[in-house]
């Protein structure tokens, strides 16, 4: 029994072939160009597989809401030929199996859930920390949804005094991802991340922020355990000082053992590397195989 998925990316698509347990046995990537350009090489991707369902992990926003007219939308976007996009309808009518659909880092969240570094446990939170910050929730096996998905990327934050960067974000200048994402730290300071590992006072600031959002998600959400992935925080220096960060600035006041004593246990690297992604895709394509035998019974 093969399952097809999807991570689809702001610079590419990931596509996958996968059994129930987890196991890639084929992976192509398509550079994501506009629709026209890009879909037609994803399905004939999955043309070539006899797959049971299919799973896709999108960038966003995206509609959820499966009573909603434009649910599987790819909703407004900088990539603006993605605009309005009906991905999922597009794919399922391609290719006639059921389809799973959540973000991109819900599916992250999903795959070091049950196959990574939050193996074990009931939920965690995941961020990113790339050409954006986003974060999806998974408590006690469920996706954290209300009226849309989350965008924990756009939180506000205590600016720095000695910070002058006013923020790359379109919508809210300053927010977390205005501030810390790698086209932020960039534009800040006129380097790519990868040419700044050596600059102290870059880390310490991208630290500071990305604690103070970490001190926000844990006091509002208690995840059981967080996994930071994504480009930036390939960085080894940063994980270690947002750790320290994150403790001075609880100040003791949540008086937890995770918190305290195995902080370096709590908030951690993810354990499948950059395959998170597509390893929760396929998580989604079983779910919805799962959820199409049910309904049909």
């Amino acid at each position: 029994m093969y399952f097809g998925g999807i991570e689809a990316g702001g610079t590419k698509f990931v596509c996958a072939i996968g059994d129930e347990d987890g196991k890639i046995y084929a992976r192509e990537r398509v550079a994501t160009e506009d629709p026209d350009a890009t879909i037609p090489k994803v399905i004939q991707f999955f043309r070539n597989f006899k797959i049971e369902s299919l799973g896709i992990g999108s960038f966003g926003p995206i509609d959820l809401n499966k009573d909603s007219a434009t649910y599987g939308c790819i909703m407004s976007t900088p990539k603006l030929a993605w605009t309005d996009y009906p991905l999922v309808r597009t794919v399922k009518e391609a290719l006639h199996v059921p389809v799973g659909f959540s973000t991109d880092v819900n599916g992250a969240a999903l795959g070091e859930l049950y196959r990574g570094a939050a193996k074990g446990l009931d939920g965690c939170l995941y961020i990113t920390v790339g050409t954006g910050i986003g974060a999806g929730l998974v408590t006690n096996h469920q996706l954290l949804q209300g009226l849309s998905h989350p965008e924990m990327g756009h939180v506000l934050l205590r600016r720095s005094p000695e910070d002058k960067f006013e923020g790359i974000c379109p919508y809210h200048g300053d927010c977390l991802e205005g501030l810390a994402s790698g086209p932020a730290l960039e534009a800040r300071w006129g380097k790519p991340a990868s040419e700044l590992k050596n600059d102290l006072k870059v880390w310490k600031l991208e630290a500071e922020y990305l604690a103070q959002a970490l001190m926000q998600y844990i006091l509002i959400l208690s995840p059981e355990r967080i996994v930071m992935g994504g480009g930036v925080m390939k960085q080894k220096l940063l994980f270690p000082m947002i750790r320290i960060r994150l403790q001075e600035l609880l100040g003791g006041y949540l008086d937890l053992p995770e918190l305290k004593e195995h902080l370096d246990e709590y908030v951690v690297p993810p354990a499948l590397g950059d395959n998170a992604g597509i390893t929760g895709a396929l998580i989604l394509a079983r779910q919805a195989f799962t959820e199409s035998r049910v309904a049909r019974a």
